[in-house]
This record gives C-alpha cells, structure tokens and sequence, in this order.
C-alpha cells in the first residue's frame, strides 16, 4: 500500500512546475516524497536531495529506489552547510517546512545563492501550525532572502486546509 503524500508537497511540487530537464535541490527532504513526485517529471533533469538525518535519507533511498537507480536523483545525508555538492548548480532549489530559513539563514543563503544557476529560482514553502503564524514568516523568510541579496517575487499562497501554505520564491536577479 503507497502512502499518502501530504497535500503541502504536493501543492509544492505542483508550484515548483517542474520541466524535464530541472537540476533540482531539495533541502530537508525527510521520506523523499517530494522526489518522488518530481522525478516523475524528470527527463534529463535531475534532482538531489538532502537531509541531516540519516534514517530519513535510508528511507528515502528506498522510497525512491527506482529513481536512483535510474540516475535521477542523489541523497546526501548532512545540513547544507556541509553537504557536498561538488560544484553543481541548480535551476531550482526549495525547502519546506525547515524553519531555518525563517529565522536564521545567513550562512545558508549565502552558499544558495552560489548554487542558484542564472534564472533560477529558490522557493521556500512553510506550513506553520497555526494560520496565525503564516504572515510573520513570511515576512521573515523575505527579509532574510532580501539581506542575502535576492529578489523576492510575489507571495503565493497555498488553500490547503487547516493551515495554508506560504510561498516565497526569490532569484539571484542574474537572469
């Protein structure tokens, strides 16, 4: 029996409007649903995805097997910080639900921001607990993407009940 995948992965693999040829990062990719889905997108493109944990990466790559066997996609198991990418860049990279970029995120954006190929795009997806919580992150998950030099796009909400999900999706402005 396949397990349901929550509606907020779905919702953000249906606004990350994956194309066949995507070189994707997926950061805090817990059971590897959301590779799950992309990779059904993919073609040429490619995705890697990490996690600091190493039982969720585990489950992940057996989730997700047939797709790595297919060369679709690679775990890593560290935080990003020291996660290593080699020198790949991407045309996407996203989050959700890892509140670290809400809070404190210079580090990280910083090292993003040298993944992000030009005309790409980082989207980071929060679904608080609460919809009260929903403005105050996004507000400081943009304030965090504008000190680290990006341009913010407009906010896209996501009517996923009880809590919508928070959008933000930001560039490098090197299109």
């Amino acid at each position: 029996m396949q397990k349901r995948i929550a509606d907020r992965l779905v919702w953000a693999v249906k606004t990350l409007a994956v194309a066949p040829s995507d070189r994707i990062l997926e950061i805090g990719c817990g059971n590897g649903s959301a590779v799950s889905l992309i990779c059904k997108n993919l073609i040429s493109g490619k995705v890697v995805a990490i996690d600091q944990s190493e039982k969720r990466i585990e489950l992940a790559r057996r989730v997700n097997a047939e797709n790595v066997e297919a060369g679709k996609v690679t775990f890593l198991t560290a935080p990003l910080h020291e996660a290593d990418l080699c020198q790949a860049q991407f045309d996407k990279i996203f989050a959700v639900n890892v509140n670290l970029f809400w809070m404190k995120a210079a580090r990280e954006l910083t090292i993003l921001k040298e993944r992000l190929l030009p005309g790409g795009a980082i989207y980071l997806f929060n679904q608080p607990p609460t919809k009260e919580k929903v403005g105050d992150i996004a507000e400081r998950t943009v304030n965090n993407l504008r000190s680290a030099g990006f341009n913010v796009q407009p906010i896209v909400m996501g009517d996923i009940v009880p809590v919508p999900v928070v959008c933000v999706v930001a560039d490098s402005g090197d299109a």
